[in-house]
């Protein structure tokens, strides 16, 4: 039996690796029930989660980056007030700090559909709809993940990153989309691994000094209720 409905869950800005630890319970919960249902033949239902949070300042290596692409020694995370921590998702490198509205969804995909393509491309156009409500055009870039924009000239520029985990179709990880964020933080990395792409923000691309960060999370929700035909209920954690 299908369940269409997902929690969002408000974390506020909470430290990544304390975030990281309720995503892995959040996940394990749903594959523990899905397991049960198989072994048992029961029908029990899952639960799907969209966690939205700010982290602290924290670069974030997946399991097939390089750390090459961290230019910073310990001691010089340690001065700059950053963290660093090995993960178990797809993608590179990334950073995540304040100003950058960060959703981890642990949806069973059993739910929606089960193609982990489609799920992607639809947090990508959850991003480029809500891109387009403050008159910018975000694109996909082939090859590489997440959204961009002025795909295909000299000044193409990231401003969401993203990077997945999937077992047994439940998901974790997700997006991190820089609506305040300090990008001076990304110079210390090779975003994504990738050399020579420059990296922006919500705020730097509408000419302000701060976009309100509710009002993004609104249209981020709005579009990804839409786009995984769901219902959402709201909490604040």
């Amino acid at each position: 039996m299908e369940n269409k409905v997902i929690e969002v869950k408000e974390l506020g800005i909470k430290d990544y690796k304390e975030t990281w630890d309720y995503q892995e319970a959040l996940f394990k919960s749903i594959l523990d029930i899905k397991i049960k249902n198989r072994r048992e033949e029961t029908e029990e239902i899952t639960p799907n989660y969209l966690l939205l949070v700010e982290h602290p300042h924290v670069y974030t290596l997946g399991k097939s980056g390089d750390m090459d692409n961290l230019l910073l020694s310990e001691a010089e995370l340690a001065g700059k007030g950053a963290t660093f921590y090995k993960i178990n998702r797809g993608g590179d490198i990334t950073y995540h700090g304040p100003g950058q509205i960060v959703g981890y969804p642990i949806l069973d995909l059993d739910n929606f559909f089960t193609d982990i393509h489609k799920y992607l491309r639809f947090l990508e156009e959850m991003i480029i709809l809500t891109l387009e409500e403050y008159g910018l055009k975000a694109e996909r870039s082939e090859g590489e993940t997440g959204v961009w924009l002025d795909v295909g000239t000299p000044f193409a520029r990231k401003i969401c990153a993203m990077g997945v985990r999937a077992s047994r179709w439940v998901t974790m990880h997700g997006f991190a989309l820089n609506v305040n964020a300090n990008l001076g933080y990304f110079d210390n990395i090779i975003p994504c691994g990738i050399r020579g792409k420059a990296v922006t923000s919500l705020n730097v691309e509408l000419g302000v000094k701060e976009v309100d960060m509710d009002e993004v999370k609104e249209k981020l929700l709005k579009h990804f209720k839409t786009l995984f035909e769901a219902q959402l209920t709201q909490k604040v954690v």
